[in-house]
């Protein structure tokens, strides 16, 4: 088994990277959280790894943090969640919110990530909210929960990064669609879109 990857970033892309490790390149799935902070090619990487075995494939998940490889070795331990849809998870919410989303089992919020639905981010609290528990800070009960508004920022910006958009440019396209103006989440996100779509947004 992979645990820990050390060598040079080889090609660099959203959710996918290739480690050069002496001259051998390895193929790691990573979390957009953990792709952004990774250098440019030729640069120094260090990755924690999961190795996943399937009967025709062996495939590496690797992290930048030890946090990430734990949550989402916890999260593909849940009924119906596999690696594909814990690194959408990760990419959608930052480690530490996540954490928190699920010890106050904020339902809402784990919706809002692409993919996930009421009933699979229900099943997610429940398996993993004692699970998690020794795996972060308490959460602090008297913390006031977001906005409506903040929420939907949050998720519409977590959405676009799915889509491979970098924070910078997906933070203003957000800005744009939500100035001033009430909408749900598929309209912010259909707003945001466009904004990116204008020439000149790039």
């Amino acid at each position: 088994m992979i645990a820990f990857l050390r060598g040079r970033v080889f090609e660099k892309q959203p959710n996918r990277v290739i480690v050069d490790v002496q001259g051998v390149g390895y193929e790691v799935l990573v979390p957009l959280s953990t792709y952004y902070q990774i250098g440019e090619t030729g640069e120094d990487v260090a990755l924690r790894v999961h190795t996943h075995v399937r009967e025709e494939a062996l495939q590496l998940y690797g992290f930048a943090t030890e946090l990430e490889r734990q949550l989402f070795e916890k999260l593909i331990a849940v009924s119906g969640i596999g690696p594909k849809l814990a690194v959408a998870l990760l990419s959608g919410m930052e480690a530490r919110e996540f954490l928190t989303a699920v010890q106050r089992g904020d339902v809402t919020r784990l919706t809002g990530i692409p993919g996930i639905g009421k009933k699979t981010a229900e099943r997610i609290v429940l398996e993993l909210k004692d699970r998690v528990a020794m795996l972060g800070a308490p959460v602090d009960v008297g913390t006031p929960v977001e906005s409506a508004a903040d929420r939907l920022r949050d998720d519409v910006l977590s959405a676009l990064q799915n889509l491979g958009y970098h924070r910078p440019l997906a933070e203003k396209a957000v800005e744009s669609a939500l100035d001033g103006a009430e909408a749900s989440f598929e309209q912010a996100l259909k707003a945001a879109l466009k904004a990116l779509m204008r020439p000149g947004a790039r």
